[in-house]
């Protein structure tokens, strides 16, 4: 088996969010099909990597991003274990990677989950021009780029003059290889559990809610799409909203509460809810990257309304009638597609799963990196 070396220098097991469920499934797979070692920090617990070995060799503090004594300690490990192949999760220790080459000769891959100065910049961070400078220089000097999204690496060839052959598409995968025939019974046990009635519509919005693209995202569902859906006096329906990082003034939504919205805090299983939801609601409009939880509801059979730049990055073609896009800022338009479609009943296409079931990613991947 192919000796590879993998550094991940932040928390993802367990996992909190779609981009750390991303890291956490890829290196488990990957890990069945390679002999891999993962290079991260103590915070992980190693106990859940069941399919590859980690050392926590980083320091837990931000200095891990410029500790130079990582140079030494993993080029020693890297010459004494003879790994063959080393992938850096995001670009930013591209210059651990690159000083670790110069010393070893190992090929250095990059696994980008989005155009980071990108995503920076949407969101107003003053210093995206420095790292857009970073981000570029480390693809043109990687051996190869995993690429979540086809718009990402599209971006990066023909912006970026990035050769195409160093280009890799490794997209966010799921675990589930076809539509679930189950969908009633997590429906009816949601509804128990928040004691919502037999008859509610479920719509489900669900991601980290102290990162801003997904906390504006609530935001609109609270003071626009719903008041919208509150005059519809024939539409009955729950919004349940599941997440972690809420701020502490929106006081767990207590003031919604009698407007059909139910908080339901962080769900460790957030696939039941993915599974018993009716629809699945995306008005983000900022963060830029595919939207993990998009992928994830479609993947369990649940509609998705979304607004086009909520789309981005995921493959239309495959999704059928399971995805719904919205231009972007029409929430009446949203609203009215909730209304439309919340009692049609579609199966999801096996071509989605074709693409994004994880063993079939990783089959991919391996001919790719032969």
């Amino acid at each position: 088996m192919k000796k590879v070396l993998a550094i991940a220098p932040y928390p993802y097991l367990p996992y909190f969010s779609g981009g750390q469920k991303f890291i956490a499934q890829f290196f488990e797979y990957f890990g069945k099909e390679v002999d891999l070692t993962v290079i991260t920090n103590s915070i992980n617990d190693a106990s859940l990597a069941t399919s590859y070995k980690t050392i926590a060799l980083l320091k837990k503090s931000f200095s891990r991003y410029f500790d130079i004594s990582l140079i030494k300690k993993i080029t020693a490990l890297v010459k004494e274990e003879k790994f063959e192949l080393l992938i850096i999760e995001h670009p930013y220790l591209a210059w651990l990677a690159f000083a670790i080459r110069k010393r070893t000769g190992i090929q250095v891959i990059i696994h980008t989950h989005n155009i980071e100065y990108q995503r920076f910049k949407s969101t107003g961070r003053w210093w995206w021009p420095i790292l857009k400078y970073y981000e570029r220089k480390s693809f043109k000097k990687a051996d190869a780029i995993f690429f979540i999204t086809p718009e990402d690496k599209n971006f990066a060839i023909n912006s970026w003059n990035i050769p195409s052959k160093k280009c890799i598409d490794l997209p966010f995968g799921i675990a589930i290889s076809a539509n679930p025939k189950d969908k009633n019974e997590f429906n009816l046990s949601i509804k128990k559990a928040h004691n919502i009635d037999a008859s509610d519509k479920l719509l489900l919005f669900t991601g980290q809610l102290g990162y801003k693209p997904n906390l504006d995202a609530l935001k609109i569902i609270l003071d626009i799409i719903n008041p919208i859906l509150l005059q519809q006096n024939s539409l009955q329906y729950k919004i349940v909203i599941c997440g972690k990082g809420l701020p502490t003034f929106f006081d767990n939504l207590k003031a919604y509460t009698s407007k059909n919205i139910i908080y339901a805090g962080f769900i460790k299983d957030i696939d039941t809810y993915y599974k018993g939801a009716d629809l699945f609601l995306n008005p983000v409009i900022s963060g830029g990257g595919i939207k993990t939880k998009m992928v994830e509801a479609i993947a369990y059979g649940t509609t998705v309304i979304s607004t086009a730049s909520g789309a981005s990055g995921i493959k239309l073609d495959i999704c059928g009638d399971k995805l719904i896009i919205i231009p972007d800022n029409q929430w009446s338009i949203f609203a009215r597609s909730i209304k439309n479609v919340i009692n049609i009943e579609t199966k999801t296409p096996d071509t989605f799963y074709h693409e994004y079931y994880w063993e079939h990613i990783i089959s991919r991947l391996m001919n790719s990196i032969k």
